[in-house]
């Protein structure tokens, strides 16, 4: 029995770049910066005062006052990315296809927002003080569920949680459930929204965060021989994936293919990378395997390209192994230097911007590489965007723990 052929139709994003996909990737091909600093609270509470925040966006004016508050903010995102996702897709869902449509919509964090409220008003007020919508709006899964609830899907419905790789496996893992005919159709992407005073402060003190605080749009540096850290996003991405033959049956516009997934586990240290990059080098192996190409049939690398001085240069020889010669002939890019690390949220915003790359023929920049690293000696796309004819895309996600997970998205063609 063939492989089912597994197809994006849908898109949506909300990011520091952008509250569409169509402003997000403007902004990214540009090389324009999301980053900022922080508005979300009063940034003088901690050391680090930048971040990568959603802008313009007001929850009650989406979503009415009273459901607001019954949702966290990872929630309101992802609601707003399945949205646009579904209406983008032009998929309608009815009474009769609804038990063939599932979505996994995956978070680093979850409601940590709701978790944090819940603790200070407990600790102010006593029990009582403590709402019963608490619960469910920090539970990781929440998101998924509220996004079922919100369009009736019926199909399978979960929630992936591999920290920073858990936008990669909510898309790989989403594209395996339509191949073994569980679904026809999953809304799969990731969220979050963990920009507080505590996870800032937390990140500050494992030394992972950059403290380039006087030039906000240049602290995020992937690949630079100055990078200091990484710059904390928020933000989501769903994409509608769909069982091709269904696709085609009701006339939808195909975007790309999910053509390979492979994840693997470093199984060394709870947030360090191997050294050797080994454990992320298999997961890019695996992936090609996955879709049956070679690596000279990759044309753009999405890197994870954190800004951190181990994963960018563990990253480099994980290419490089995975890919060989090859590795010095395909252009890569950190579009991580704008929008910051969305972590949970990260892969699958990502693959929207490889799937955008495909659809423009475009390798955007990564944008504040001024200072070649010699451990860090392949194309980076320094700078500027670069205009080709782009077919396949590889695109990375690695996490706290030991998480490898890459997909490759490619154009489709009959």
């Amino acid at each position: 029995m063939a492989r089912k052929r597994v197809v994006v139709t849908g898109m949506g994003a909300i990011c520091p770049t952008g509250n569409t996909v169509a402003e997000a990737w403007a902004n990214i091909a540009a090389g324009v910066s999301g980053i900022d600093y922080i508005t979300l609270f009063d940034h003088n509470l901690i050391e680090n005062k930048i971040a990568g925040e959603v802008k313009n966006f007001d929850a009650e004016a989406t979503f009415g006052k009273k459901e607001a508050k019954r949702t966290d903010r990872a929630t309101h995102f992802a609601l707003v990315a399945s949205r646009q996702a579904l209406d983008d897709s032009g998929l309608v869902i009815t009474d009769e296809n609804r038990y063939d449509v599932g979505c996994i919509v995956g978070s680093g964090i979850g409601g940590i927002n709701s978790l944090i409220e819940a603790v200070m008003s407990f600790v102010q007020k006593g029990h009582h003080g403590v709402s019963p919508l608490v619960v469910p709006r920090l539970l990781i899964d929440g998101s998924s569920g509220r996004v079922s609830m919100e369009f009736n899907l019926r199909g399978p419905n979960f929630c992936i949680t591999t920290a920073c790789a858990t936008g990669n496996n909510c898309i790989g893992e989403g594209a395996e459930i339509i191949r073994r005919g569980q679904a026809k159709v999953m809304l799969a992407g990731s969220t979050e929204a963990a920009l507080t005073p505590m996870t800032i402060a937390g990140f500050n003190n494992m030394k992972t965060l950059s403290n380039r605080d006087e030039e906000p749009t240049k602290a995020s540096r992937p690949f630079d021989a100055n990078r200091d850290g990484f710059v904390p996003g928020e933000g989501a991405a769903i994409l509608v994936l769909e069982d091709l033959d269904h696709a085609l049956a009701r006339g939808a516009k195909i975007y790309a293919e999910v053509l390979g997934y492979g994840h693997t586990s470093d199984a060394y240290h709870p947030t360090a990378p191997l050294e050797t990059g080994d454990g992320a080098a298999h997961a890019m192996l695996f992936a090609l395997r996955d879709a049956g190409i070679q690596a000279g049939q990759v044309d753009y690398i999405n890197a994870h390209g954190t800004g951190t001085a181990l994963n960018d240069a563990a990253e480099t020889k994980a290419i490089k192994t995975a890919l060989g010669e090859e590795a010095y002939n395909i252009p890569i890019s950190s579009t991580k230097s704008m929008t910051g690390h969305l972590l949970g949220a990260a892969g699958s915003l990502e693959a929207v911007f490889s799937i955008m790359a495909i659809q423009n023929n475009f390798v955007p920049p990564t944008i504040n590489l001024e200072t070649p690293d010699p451990d860090c000696d392949l194309n980076y796309t320094p700078q500027k965007g670069v205009s080709k004819p782009i077919h396949v895309v590889m695109s990375n996600g690695f996490g706290f723990g030991g998480h490898n997970a890459t997909v490759i998205l490619g154009r489709y063609s009959a």
